[in-house]
């Protein structure tokens, strides 16, 4: 008994020692320094609740990308600069239940889609039944200052494309729109004020720069174009 007991806590807690896909790794691993907020796994989010498939707020991503990620943040670092992380692999389960949640009724976080109805975001594109999230080479972020807390916001105090001084307080730079703001302003040709237009073309440059691309109606969302993985996992995230 006292051996198991040993075994156990060189081990960690069982959940943290499940194994991974091969070719996966958690972020906090390769990269502690890195922020996150992992959004699905609690309730603030466009649902109202965490999301299945969602028991850890937790970054894994493959480990290709997550290294090109590593070197985003030292490039932004240069600068003053670092990632928050947001979301990265995504299970398919997760995937498919932002479709079926999209074909429901009711108004549950409805400052994350100011004016629009939730039968919109698919059509609109917001939602979609395929992400590039489950093959673990997307990742969606926002930038920080080094060494500014990182907050992370339990209420929408006002629409998520309200002036920055109202909305839910993320990061304290100004990126336009909250994360996961289902809105025109989230566009990257949207006119946002040259502060958050500048923080916004500081964060996709450095992305870019690793071989990331984006996603023309959210700022925060990068692919890894350079990742050849292509299978869509569905494991849970623990």
């Amino acid at each position: 008994m006292r051996r198991l007991a040993l075994l156990v806590a060189l081990s960690g807690s069982p959940a943290a020692a499940d194994p991974l896909p091969d070719g996966f790794v958690r972020l906090a691993d390769l990269a502690p320094g890195i922020a996150q907020d992992i959004r699905y796994a609690r309730a603030f989010n466009f649902t109202g609740a965490v999301v299945p498939g969602y028991q850890a707020a937790e970054c894994i991503l493959t480990e290709q990308t997550a290294r090109a990620l590593i070197a985003v943040e030292a490039r932004l670092a240069k600068d003053g600069y670092g990632l928050i992380v947001f979301d990265c692999y995504r299970p398919q389960r997760a995937v498919a239940h932002f479709v079926d949640w999209a074909g429901g009724a009711g108004g549950e976080e409805a400052g994350f889609f100011p004016g629009l109805a939730r039968s919109d975001l698919i059509p609109m594109g917001y939602i979609a039944a395929r992400s590039s999230h489950a093959r673990g080479v997307t990742v969606d972020a926002g930038l920080r200052r080094t060494g500014d807390p990182v907050d992370r916001p339990e209420v929408m105090p006002a629409p998520c494309d309200a002036p920055f001084d109202r909305r839910a307080r993320e990061s304290t730079l100004d990126l336009g729109t909250g994360f996961d703001c289902f809105s025109p302003l989230s566009g990257l040709g949207a006119d946002v004020g040259p502060a958050a237009t500048a923080n916004r073309a500081r964060l996709a440059a450095a992305m870019q720069a690793e071989g990331f691309i984006g996603y023309a109606a959210e700022w925060w969302h990068f692919r890894n174009a350079a990742d050849p993985t292509r299978t869509r996992q569905d494991f849970v995230i623990r």
